[in-house]
């Protein structure tokens, strides 16, 4: 480790982002002595999983809690959630985020509100490699409409990747048309909240889902629970491989019965025109289309709206795939992943994988093309360093455009990182999961159950979605008031486009 001067070993390890992440890192620094300073663009704690707060996690409470947060909790009088209860994301936040920000340990450590623009160091840009070293790190950050900067000894940035999602081209590149304000409009992001805030609005309309992964599954099973309420409502799901076979899961050879069963269900689906599926489609084209009639038609065609003279103003979105084929749409749900934002990072010394943008050394645990999220390997400082020694991607930020990140990966990224800052054993623990059953596959209730994974009521005490010793990030939407959730098993928050 680079000598350090000691005003440089006085600033303390800013933390960027509030989230699981971001909040157990700054546990695990206090744990090993150093100072942290968390920095949450957003004006609270957790904001990114208050936006899919309606959504169920696929693994119960003893798999989402940080070792080092919960022993800083426990002194307090916090009482760990039921551990085999599956919390949504709502749940993640009241029970477990907010109480472990409110810690006096903590509390006057996290800014809020406090977005960075940008990091550097010392008093040069990145090509000046001697006069850079063993120099604070500088941030420049934006708060209260005014832009300051701060100093740090060493950064940890767990901002995530949620504010900055894959386009809809199949290229990597947007759609023409996507960024027009009457396409933005009719597009519902990864994981809508189906069953709940917008099922008034969805109900009886035209949906396209556009994504294999995780949140395609998610919606598109909820969209099929609000189609059992309302016949008129139509779904059609786009993917741009010649098959959803890896989509439906294992079946029977899945590790977790109930999933792979829920698998074959949404294969159902499909096979019996309740979804219509659209393979090899890449997405050329979007068109956002308004037409004025002088009467309702009732069509689930577009969104329409009466006006003063009678007249109705539909409001569609027209779809035009690679081949020629058209699809007109109410609504779309782009599935479709994300990707990390590094213009922020611009004035560091990166490695990263040219194809996963994650820490080089990474990416060959990662690549979605050779692995799923229970074969990748615990790793911890070593495997995420760069060349700008004491910076630090960890959480879903350090996967780049990989799609199956798992909470307990984060964590021991995390703890290793705290642990190699502060001069101590940075060695990673082999957290054994199962190479299968985790990250593919569906896990939901049945037309008829109320409960998660069809566990009757008076049965919640053990967890028919979650193997021992597997964590993830989302599964099963049990929104209010409408009744079952449906959803998908996921590590993430997003899939693949397909």
């Amino acid at each position: 480790m680079t000598t350090e001067t000691a005003s440089t070993a006085e600033l303390p390890v800013v933390v960027i982002g509030a989230g699981p992440i971001g909040l157990a890192a700054a546990a695990h620094l206090l744990v090993q002595g150093l100072e942290p300073l968390i920095l949450e663009a957003e004006h609270q704690v957790g904001a990114t999983i208050r936006e899919w707060g309606h959504i169920k996690l696929f693994s119960p409470w003893r798999y989402n809690i940080d070792t080092a947060a919960a022993a800083l909790l426990e002194p307090t009088g916090w009482e760990s959630p039921r551990p085999t209860a599956l919390p949504t994301g709502a749940d993640l936040v009241r029970d477990y985020l907010e109480p472990l920000a409110a810690l006096p340990g903590l509390a006057g450590r996290i800014r809020t509100d406090h977005r960075v623009l940008a990091i550097s160091r010392g008093q040069r840009d990145k090509t000046h490699v001697k006069a850079r070293a063993g120099r604070p790190f500088v941030l420049r950050v934006a708060h209260a409409g005014a832009v300051t900067e701060l100093q740090a000894r060493a950064v940890i940035d767990a901002s995530g990747t949620w504010g900055t999602p894959n386009p809809l081209g199949a290229a990597g590149l947007p759609a023409l048309g996507e960024e027009d304000p009457a396409v933005v409009q009719r597009l519902l992001g990864s994981l809508p909240d189906v069953l709940g805030a917008e099922a008034e609005r969805l109900a009886g309309r035209h949906t396209l889902v556009v994504g294999a992964g995780h949140s395609a599954v998610n919606t598109l099973l909820n969209l099929a629970a609000l189609k059992r309420r309302d016949r008129a409502t139509s779904i059609t799901w786009a993917i741009r491989g010649e098959s959803a076979e890896r989509v439906y899961g294992g079946g029977d050879a899945d590790q977790l019965p109930a999933r792979g069963a829920l698998g074959q269900r949404l294969r159902r689906l499909v096979e019996e025109g309740e979804i219509t599926l659209v393979t090899d489609a890449e997405i050329h084209a979007l068109e956002g289309a308004v037409v004025s009639t002088g009467s309702s038609t009732g069509s689930s065609a577009g969104v329409q709206e009466k006006t003063d003279d009678d007249a109705v103003i539909t409001s569609s979105l027209q779809v035009a795939f690679a081949d020629g084929r058209r699809v007109r749409v109410d609504f779309l749900a782009a599935a479709t992943g994300f990707r990390p934002q590094l213009e922020m990072l611009r004035e560091l010394r990166l490695e990263l994988d040219p194809a996963v943008e994650s820490p080089r050394r990474l990416a060959t645990l990662i690549d979605p093309e050779f692995h799923s999220c229970g074969t990748v390997e615990a790793h911890g400082a070593d495997v995420l360093a760069h060349p700008e020694e004491g910076f630090f991607m960890a959480g879903m930020k350090s996967y780049g455009r990989a799609p199956t990140f798992l909470l307990a990966t984060g964590y021991e990224q995390v703890r290793s990182i705290a642990a190699h800052l502060a001069g101590a054993d940075a060695a990673v623990r082999n957290l054994h999961l199962p190479e299968t059953g985790v990250c593919s596959g569906v896990s939901a209730p049945g037309p008829q159950d109320e409960q998660s994974c069809g566990v009757p009521a008076a049965d919640q005490t053990q967890s028919c979605s979650a193997p021992e010793r597997s964590e993830t990030e989302n599964g099963v939407a049990v929104p209010e008031p409408l009744g079952a959730g449906l959803g998908a098993s996921t590590g993430v928050l997003h899939g693949r486009h397909g």
